[in-house]
């Protein structure tokens, strides 16, 4: 078997056999096909796609390349919850221990922010001490212990995912839906959970630009799973606005202790977001009446303080400082607190996430590459969100950062970011787009 024939088989638009597909698999870990070949092949999918028989074994022998992670001795369902990635997107460190204080076993490999998107790595590393480095055995042996553990991803996991990617990544073939679902849905697998909830975002601080797109992703990558037996839920979201009001690592863990805390109206785009992906896990691991059942015991164990306290438990339990919950000072502080005041008034119809994210990885809340470091402590915060009422001279954000030639330019791109109406607008429409299980 040659990889030139797979080549000239794909840009012909033909389907791969299993064979051909283990084949190209084999190749990119032993080194027997060249970066040049496999990148040829990776432009010829996107030109000519995969159908469902070819992005099901493309993922299953992704996640053979490695390591998988066996957790059955732990529960029969051990959660893991995924996004594909958004502006002020800290969902994920409220999701696990609202899970976790429920007594649902939850065990999360997460990555680092790259380009405009946030890493939950990033955020917990901005509590001082806390280690991200866990041991496979130090990952299972926590949530046994408190249902809940995250931890860096290992390179050991799906490995033929992350030198496609890298690939991928200088060959402008990141964007093609079958590549998108085997690489999140191969680290899923590999990392051992047996139900799996994506949150899948679409608009402008997405990967995915398109609720159309994000549903036809959400539909390969439930299909994927339930092929390779794992059970995956999706739930599509938008990505127009940053969520939340924080946006930046330490800003945004703060954001989360305070939702913890119950400081959250009913309204947010948090609260809704959280509660869907949490109560696709609830209805299948525990048995519940209604909806509003899952949303009243969401609820109850904000307002009974065990959410929190089961935050702090992973905190401490993971080396970090739990004192931040009760004293923010502990948290990195920027040298540099500025006021964005409107040069506009009416109400705000729109805050674009892009220019808000692009904004704060000026400020050094993010990098360009996997080795850039990152200054915790920037950030931006939202003083006005969609809805609100803004009268001229008043703050609609608050920048936070240690570089001070970054302020104009940052501050530029957030005016930019805010549109107005004359009129009264209230941002009526759901953040969920659709459910897909």
């Amino acid at each position: 078997m040659k990889i030139v024939d797979i080549i000239e088989k794909k840009k012909h638009k033909e389907s791969l056999s299993e064979e051909e597909i283990k084949f190209f698999i084999n190749g990119i870990m032993n080194k027997t096909i060249e970066d040049y070949q496999a990148s040829a092949l990776l432009m010829a999918i996107y030109f000519n796609g995969m159908n469902i028989d070819e992005t099901t074994l493309l993922t299953k022998y992704m996640v053979e390349s490695g390591e998988i992670i066996d957790l059955s001795d732990i529960s029969n369902n051990v959660i893991d919850k995924h996004s594909t990635g958004g502006v002020g997107d800290k969902i994920t460190l409220i999701f696990l221990p609202l899970m976790a204080s429920m007594g649902i076993a939850c065990a999360k490999l997460s990555g680092r922010g790259l380009g405009h998107t946030g890493g939950t790595i990033d955020k917990l590393e901005s509590i001082p001490g806390f280690r991200t480095d866990l041991t496979i055995e130090e990952l299972k042996s926590q949530v046994k212990r408190i249902n809940a553990a995250i931890a860096a991803q290992t390179m050991s996991l799906a490995p033929a995912d992350g030198k496609l990617y890298a690939l991928r990544d200088v060959t402008a073939t990141v964007d093609i839906i079958p590549l998108i679902a085997s690489s999140v849905v191969s680290k899923k697998i590999a990392s051992g959970a047996n139900h799996i909830v994506l949150d899948v975002k679409y608009g402008s601080g997405a990967f995915i630009k398109t609720p159309q797109e994000a549903e036809k992703l959400s539909q390969i990558m439930v299909e994927v799973g339930r092929r390779l037996n794992r059970r995956i839920s999706t739930v599509i979201t938008s990505m127009e606005e940053p969520l939340g009001r924080a946006i930046g690592n330490s800003l945004e863990v703060i954001e989360v202790i305070e939702f913890l805390k119950g400081n959250c109206g009913d309204e947010s785009d948090l609260k809704e977001v959280t509660y869907a992906l949490a109560k696709t896990v609830m209805e299948k691991v525990n048995h519940y009446n209604s909806e509003k059942d899952m949303e009243n015991h969401l609820d109850e164990v904000i307002r009974n303080g065990l959410a929190l306290k089961k935050f702090k438990e992973i905190i401490k339990s993971q080396n970090g400082d739990d004192s931040v919950i009760d004293d923010y000072t502990k948290f990195p502080q920027a040298s540099i607190k500025y006021e964005i005041k409107s040069k506009e008034e009416g109400y705000v119809f729109e805050t674009d996430a892009l220019k808000i994210a692009k904004a704060c990885k000026n400020l050094g809340g993010g990098r360009e590459k996997k080795s850039d470091s990152i200054d915790y402590s920037a950030g931006i915060y939202l003083n006005k969100k969609s809805g609100e009422k803004v009268i001229k001279g008043d703050t609609i954000a608050t920048i936070y950062t240690n570089k001070q030639e970054s302020i104009k330019d940052s501050e530029e791109l957030v005016l930019s970011a805010y549109k107005f109406t004359p009129n009264f607008y209230n941002k009526k429409e759901s953040y969920i787009y659709k459910i897909i299980k």
